[in-house]
């Protein structure tokens, strides 16, 4: 495997040196699609919040700072993305707002019916099935609960595509496949939003029930 190739796989399960150069890139190369995504958001104040899929923890600080209130669980299967997170929001964590967890989404630490938001940032092209993924991430939440994914790929861009055949165990979907798993998963309500020039995609689902 040459260096590129080697450095892109970083994605999947950053590691090492380059697992840090891939992390610190992430943090910067994505805040713009996060926040695109967070602009998406309805009005809403979760007293729990959980980050699958945390990576270097920078949503994770944007999350606690958009949700002054709330205690975050950031959630990530990469033992270097689980102390990047910490590291990345130290004070946070220290003062007991946010509790990092290596894990993986298919096989989640958490009991059910305790989480009122899940957000997945560029990560579900990496889970190992969405539709098992999905119907964990839908039992930790409660009911009325809500799941945010945001994606820079809609499956269909030329460049996300190339980047599945150099990325191992990537796969992208497009809006209309994730609808398809949520639902299976349990979820309704769900909005899709496109952003209007790129192939950025943010999804909102809800799990049923009373509030």
């Amino acid at each position: 495997m040459g260096l590129l190739k080697k450095f892109f796989n970083q994605t999947r399960k950053p590691g090492g040196f380059l697992g840090n150069v891939m992390l610190n890139r992430m943090n910067i190369g994505h805040a713009k699609l996060s926040d695109w995504g967070m602009s998406k958001l309805p009005e809403i104040a979760p007293e729990t919040v959980a980050d699958m899929g945390c990576g270097g923890g920078r949503n994770a600080a944007v999350l606690l700072k958009k949700y002054p209130s709330a205690k975050l669980t950031a959630v990530d299967y990469s033992p270097l993305s689980v102390e990047r997170t910490k590291k990345y929001n130290a004070r946070a964590v220290s003062d007991g707002r946010c509790a990092v967890l290596e894990a993986s989404v298919a096989d989640l630490p958490l009991q059910p019916d305790m989480m009122d938001f899940v957000t997945a940032f560029e990560t579900i092209y990496f889970w190992p099935g969405l539709e098992t993924c999905f119907k964990e991430i839908y039992r930790i939440l409660k009911p009325g609960g809500k799941f945010f994914i945001v994606n820079e790929s809609d499956g269909k861009d030329e460049v996300s595509l190339k980047f599945e055949k150099i990325i191992d165990g990537m796969r992208t979907y497009t809006p209309e496949k994730i609808r398809d798993a949520l639902e299976k998963a349990g979820f309704s309500r769900i909005e899709i939003f496109h952003h209007e020039n790129k192939p950025w995609i943010a999804i909102l689902a809800d799990k049923s029930g009373a509030a």
